[in-house]
């Protein structure tokens, strides 16, 4: 186990009223920090009280942007047992990301024990409400105090948790998506597959104008042709076509996301043919156009399963599943948030009890 320091807070905080949470406004009492300086390595792994923290204006991260990110959740039983969904693979790919961006490797068995030890802490913060959870975020920053282009000799690490509402505050249902003409957002050999600030900020411009226009987000294609699908700005994609599911392949500029994983292996326990390739916008839409396409859905952390219902691409709009639900998308976020809330067996091993109430 790691050595890791706590510091308690001398005021704790309550969970407010569950249908009040919303998404990341409110966070509970303590992090998770860890430092690293060139030459010594990540060292002084503590728990300290949630608060503000010093940094130069000078800070690297503030005129470079290196930094990543991870996200993942905690969930409250039925039987009041605290549970994290594929954290040991978050933390993975939070090294992944973390190579990407030039930040050195940090030891998942570190992060893993510094986690459950910040939960248990903090245990009081998950909420029971079906649909809620506690969003747990790792991050890290470049901090060291210099204008100039290079990789950074000094870094903070920190995990931070924040209470959640349900994803779908209005229920679950199909969302519009407007599929991208005009920006990029990723190019392969590029930042696309890392969980970094700089692809999220390089989004917010056609996820505004989408939002204006209706839609709920982009769907992103290919840069250099902008026709092969890529992903959706907050989730993976996939598609349902003659009762096969398709993902795009990873190439360098899409997200290996968790939460895509489970669903590919899911989908493949059922028997059900799931497959990872290029798909282009263009099949996409020849397969509505032929009676083929039966379902389109995203995947990611904050929905889990999030269903379309509308495409929109050069002034021509589809309808899936006239507007509803698919039921393979219902069967996915039934199975996956069954097991993610112990109302389903996890025969692959992915829920990992961290805590009890």
């Amino acid at each position: 186990m790691t050595d890791i320091a706590v510091t308690l807070a001398e005021k704790r905080g309550t969970l407010p009223a569950e249908d009040k949470l919303g998404f990341g406004k409110i966070f509970t009492d303590h992090m998770f920090v860890m430092d690293y300086v060139s030459g010594k390595g990540w060292h002084n792994a503590r728990i300290v009280p949630y608060g503000d923290f010093d940094i130069s204006p000078a800070a690297m991260v503030l005129h470079y942007g290196q930094a990543i990110f991870e996200g993942m959740k905690a969930f409250r039983t039925e039987d009041n047992r605290v549970v994290v969904y594929r954290p040991v693979d978050h933390l993975k790919r939070f090294n992944n990301s973390a190579d990407i961006l030039s930040i050195p490797q940090m030891d998942v068995d570190v992060l893993h024990d510094g986690l459950k030890k910040l939960i248990e802490i903090d245990k009081e913060w998950v909420p029971k409400s079906l649909g809620t959870s506690l969003y747990i975020r790792p991050f890290v920053i470049s901090i060291d105090p210099f204008v100039g282009v290079r990789v950074a000799e000094q870094y903070t690490m920190f995990i931070i948790l924040s209470p959640v509402g349900a994803y779908y505050a209005s229920g679950f249902k199909p969302v519009k998506i407007k599929v991208e003409e005009h920006f990029v957002r990723a190019v392969k050999g590029g930042l696309g597959e890392a969980k970094t600030p700089a692809n999220y900020a390089a989004s917010l411009k056609a996820g505004e104008i989408a939002k204006e226009e209706g839609y709920t987000q982009v769907l992103w294609l290919d840069a250099l042709e902008q026709k092969y699908i890529e992903e959706v700005g907050t989730m993976n994609i996939f598609f349902k076509i003659d009762d096969e599911i398709i993902t795009p392949e990873l190439n360098g500029s899409i997200l290996n996301g968790i939460t895509r994983r489970s669903v590919l292996e899911v989908a493949r326990s059922w028997g059900m043919k799931a497959t990872e390739r290029r798909i282009s916008i263009d099949e996409v839409y020849e397969a509505h156009a032929a009676g083929r396409l039966q379902e389109v859905f995203g995947s990611g952390t904050a929905a889990v399963i999030s269903p379309v219902g509308e495409l929109a691409w050069k002034g021509k709009k589809i309808i899936i599943s006239d507007n509803k639900i698919g039921e393979t998308s219902q069967k996915l976020f039934d199975y996956i948030t069954g097991m993610q809330q112990g109302r389903e067996a996890d025969k692959f091993g992915w829920v990992e009890e961290v805590a009890k109430l």
